[in-house]
């Protein structure tokens, strides 16, 4: 069987600062909607990936626990620092602490469960990615907390049964699993390419838009595309406490994994009780914009975090205009 791995990513830059509050998140509306979502709190989202830089000055407070699942530190279980940069990267972009001086992910105060399934070059067998699954379904935090929402940027060619019903598991549980659609794309939304676990159905695969709301001429096109999201120039935070500009549908996931944390203080909030896995699939749908791309390279269209509310403006005031091709808004 083949290993499994990265998506294929591409660093841009490598830099000491980054926008505080980096284009993607502004991208997604994340700020719009902090305060009405208590910026995640009370959310933990594990990042499946090469680890994480666990004294990240921006990253360091989020971090609630982790697990390394690989023989890298000498098949240490507790030591989960990454070793590639990816894990970081990913990290930063779903969570990283909005302070003085750093930059913010998409849901600033929500928790990070950091499991390593990947090795220093980015490869792992599926038995690891699996165990990891099941670790972030059963994990339970020191107060109780439960992990909220599962994010991979990770995968590869083989349809692999137990991956399958790993994946099921975590969405009977009630928990989310964003995944990577791919960076195999050929620009052209009529041919399919598929990579596992992005491809399953059960899972909300992310394909990736650049800022001019084009998709990304290498994300993967298929049927089971749910929705795009920033996944071009991603600023976030790297190694050795630094930061990086990557490029992927890597980069594009984690905004939306940041963003389930969001919503699902929203809503849950509104509906006064908790949601099934299914209502938080369907209000991360309802924050979604058609960008006229063809389903199978938009899903339902470029996650905005604030749709909801400008259509209500709309609908409240006949004579106002929503401009959705415009970045502006309302």
């Amino acid at each position: 069987m083949n290993k499994i791995h990265l998506i294929p990513y591409r660093i841009e830059e490598i830099t000491t600062v980054a926008p505080q509050v980096p284009e993607g998140v502004r991208m997604i509306k994340a700020p719009e909607v902090w305060e009405r979502a208590g910026s995640g709190k009370n959310n933990v989202i594990a990042i499946l990936d090469t680890g994480c830089q666990s004294d990240h000055p921006d990253l360091e407070d989020r971090i609630i626990a982790g697990r390394n699942f690989t023989p890298d530190y000498n098949h240490d279980e507790a030591n989960f620092e990454d070793n590639n940069g990816h894990g970081t990267h990913v990290a930063g972009t779903a969570a990283a602490a909005l302070r003085e001086d750093s930059i913010a992910g998409v849901a600033p105060e929500a928790q990070l469960l950091i499991l390593k399934v990947l090795d220093a070059e980015g490869s792992g067998d599926y038995a690891r990615i699996i165990e990891g699954i099941h670790h972030a379904i059963d994990w339970m935090g020191p107060n109780g907390e439960k992990t909220t929402v599962i994010s991979m940027s990770l995968g590869g060619p083989d349809d692999v049964p137990e991956l399958h019903e790993a994946i099921k598991r975590a969405v009977n549980e009630g928990i989310p699993v964003v995944c990577a659609a791919g960076n195999e794309g050929d620009n052209s939304p009529q041919t399919d390419e598929l990579g596992y676990p992005g491809a399953y159905k059960e899972v909300i695969q992310v394909g990736a838009v650049d800022f001019n709301r084009k998709i990304a001429s290498f994300s993967n096109t298929n049927d089971e595309i749910d929705l795009v999201a920033p996944g071009v120039n991603i600023h976030s935070a790297y190694l050795e406490g630094k930061y990086a500009s990557l490029s992927g549908t890597s980069m594009a996931t984690p905004h939306v994994s940041g963003a389930l944390a969001l919503i699902k203080n929203i809503a849950e909030k509104e509906f006064a009780r908790k949601l099934t896995e299914a209502e938080l699939y369907a209000q991360l749908v309802r924050r979604t914009v058609p960008l006229g791309y063809p389903k199978t390279a938009e899903g339902n269209g470029l996650l905005e975090l604030d749709a909801l509310e400008r259509l209500e403006y709309l609908l409240a005031e006949p004579n106002a205009s929503l401009d959705l091709d415009n970045e502006g808004g309302v």
